[in-house]
């Protein structure tokens, strides 16, 4: 008996998608077993089809003989997006820049994404995009490992709140440890992915680089994520990827040689610039802790004074130490 009030279970464009791909394949079907199919209401597939019909063009007819569905003619790609010529090249811009990921997560998903909406766009477009794509080019330093069976199962236990159990190692040698956690978000960072969750032993919320994460085990047991957590909120006082718990109002000079690099790009949320008489910039962020922007900072070299906090100050003047005795002054050997 044909559905009449059930609710639409996926958005209509994933609906008209896989009529499509029913119709595409040459089947013949009917309204009663589309609806069975995906879950809808008759109705629901009727006004579908009619849209697909007149409103994209697609050659869907009705048999009254045979009281089915059916394409008059093969049909090659869904004409799924209508796009200015600035919006397609935004797109394969995109498609370029993700080839620095491959072998980390999403890359064969998003590539896969970007090509079945490109192949749509082909009747379209009065430029080639093979040649635009040869005039650009990216490159990302430092890209982080990654294990996409573990990234995989993680993602599953974020999307399904289902509590986690790893193994983990700290940087600098530190002994691994087992942790269980309750898994809120997964944020890449610096180029690198990293989970925030609820550590279970600690009482706390921690940031776990998938990196150093072994031996993952998703529990059956299952949470409920606090209403107020916000990724954004979290990482607000973090330069990279770790927070830390502190409450620090970092200000740095720097000199006008390098001042241009640092207006010209954001930074931090928090940041602030101010203009210097001599050409330099300060700049001001608000944060919760310092190890990251201490590294960030030594990149600098001479080009940046930090003038507070004195523990940051106190920092860098200790790894400036620390340099400069890796670099002895030569000794005048004796002629």
């Amino acid at each position: 008996m044909p559905k009449t009030s059930l609710p639409s279970s996926r958005p209509p464009l994933a609906r008209m998608l896989r009529i499509h791909e029913i119709l595409q394949d040459g089947r013949q079907t009917n309204g009663t077993k589309l609806a069975e199919q995906l879950e809808v209401s008759t109705k629901t597939i009727m006004r579908d089809l009619a849209f697909m019909r007149d409103q994209l063009d697609l050659p869907a007819e009705y048999d009254p003989q045979t009281f089915t569905w059916r394409y008059a003619y093969p049909v090659k790609n869904f004409p799924t997006v209508q796009i200015s010529e600035g919006e397609l090249l935004a797109l394969l811009v995109a498609r370029k820049a993700l080839e620095q990921y491959k072998g980390t997560p999403y890359h064969d998903q998003l590539a896969h994404a970007f090509d079945k909406l490109s192949a749509g766009l082909n009747d379209r477009i009065s430029f080639s995009p093979s040649g635009t794509m040869g005039n650009i080019s990216f490159h990302q330093a430092g890209l982080g490992r990654s294990d996409l069976k573990l990234f995989e199962k993680l993602s599953r236990a974020v999307n399904e709140s289902r509590e986690v159990a790893f193994d983990y190692k700290k940087p600098a040698g530190a002994a691994v440890e087992h942790r269980r956690v309750q898994p809120y978000h997964l944020a890449n960072r610096e180029s690198a992915w990293y989970l925030v969750g609820h550590d279970l032993d600690r009482g706390s919320l921690r940031t776990f680089a998938l990196v150093r994460m072994k031996s993952l085990a998703v529990a059956e047991r299952k949470f409920e994520r606090p209403a107020d957590f916000s990724p954004e909120k979290f990482f607000g006082k973090a330069f990279g990827a770790f927070v830390g718990t502190g409450d620090y109002r970092v200000t740095v000079r720097f000199g006008a040689a390098v001042a241009d690099q640092i207006r010209e790009r954001f930074w931090h949320e928090s940041q602030e610039i101010r203009e210097l008489p001599d050409g330099g910039v300060e700049f001001s962020v608000q944060l919760g802790g310092l190890d990251e922007i201490l590294r960030w900072l030594l990149g600098w070299g001479g080009d940046a004074e930090v003038l507070a906090p004195k523990e940051l100050r106190d920092l860098v003047r200790t790894k400036a130490v620390a340099v400069t005795q890796l670099y002895p002054p030569r000794k005048n050997s004796a002629t």
